[in-house]
């Protein structure tokens, strides 16, 4: 068995992997790596199962020490990764020897890492799942829902000695050059039409009170004209109106059930570049039907295949 000390770290490294599934009913959250599509790769480069548990890294902060040689993958936002004095970019599997040290300083490109080890890293499950979700104390290493904390020690038992790398072609697109893609939802057709037209052809601001449970955005007044509405299930990706017309583009640690009316959802591509966004980021919205989005979700994890 190997494993890495945590000597540096912040509320913001944690342990996730796929996410908590069949217990929202019993109103407990998904959680589950930010952006799963970084998450998939980093793994796929270890030869690990897709979900295995990772760390998500959130703009930096966590310095790591291997108390063994080992054979680890990075994915997702380059965040300044340093393996002793080297510079490390993401999108490959890296050897790293015993006594090293391996920092994550701030970020560069994108705003959440995930770092892989062979078989994914070992934790308690929780309802089936070893994801971190803070507010609800589940998942993380003692399955109390903690984030990583000086002196934690990450063991995994998987083995890895060959180095991959992704293609130009295979690393994921994290600009904003073009809309990210909603579903429209049930209460579509109860907002007025220049909010509609507003909601599809003007920027959003990606605010700095933003979480894991949801980002909001700042852009025109979205105006809902519908009746009030019943509390009701919200999926991930779910673009709620409040009443200051404001949307909030709820994440995996969101609350299971809300009140507030819909735009729709963003895909699940859609969501993971958002995952990846700093606030101050300016993107766009552009609607497409379901029958589209499953088509490009099943096309895409064709890529891990």
């Amino acid at each position: 068995m190997s494993a890495l000390l945590v000597e540096v770290s912040t509320p913001l490294c944690l342990l996730q992997d796929a996410g908590r599934f069949g217990v929202r009913h019993l109103g407990v959250t998904q959680g589950g790596a930010a952006d799963w599509v970084s998450m998939s790769w980093a793994n796929r480069l270890l030869g690990n199962p897709l979900d295995a548990a990772v760390i998500e890294v959130t703009l930096g902060g966590l310095t790591l020490v291997a108390e063994q040689d080992c054979c680890l993958a990075l994915a997702g936002a380059d965040l300044g990764a340093m393996l002793d004095s080297r510079p490390l970019e993401p999108w490959r599997s890296f050897f790293m020897g015993k006594g090293q040290r391996l920092r994550f300083t701030q970020p560069i490109l994108g705003a959440r890492a995930y770092l892989a080890a062979p078989g994914g890293f070992d934790a308690l499950a929780a309802l089936g799942s070893r994801s971190t979700v803070v507010r609800e104390e589940l998942g993380g290493l003692d399955g109390l829902g903690k984030p990583l904390a000086q002196g934690d020690t990450l063991s995994y038992s998987g083995l890895a000695f060959v180095l991959h790398g992704l293609s130009d072609q295979q690393i994921p697109d994290f600009s904003l050059d073009t809309p990210l893609d909603v579903v429209l939802g049930a209460q579509i057709g109860q907002f007025s039409g220049l909010s509609l037209f507003d909601a599809f052809n003007c920027d959003w601001t990606l605010d700095a009170r933003a979480d894991r449970m949801g980002i909001r955005l700042l852009g025109p007044e979205l105006s809902y004209m519908g009746a009030p509405m019943i509390s009701e299930g919200i999926p991930l990706g779910a673009i709620q109106i409040p009443p200051d017309g404001q949307p909030i583009v709820l994440l995996n640690d969101r609350q299971t059930i809300g009140g507030y009316p819909r735009l729709g959802a963003l895909t699940p591509l859609s969501l993971a570049r958002l995952a990846q966004c700093l606030p101050g980021s300016v993107i766009r919205l552009k609607p497409i039907l379901q029958t589209t989005a499953h088509q490009q979700h099943v096309r895409y994890l064709q890529n891990f295949c």
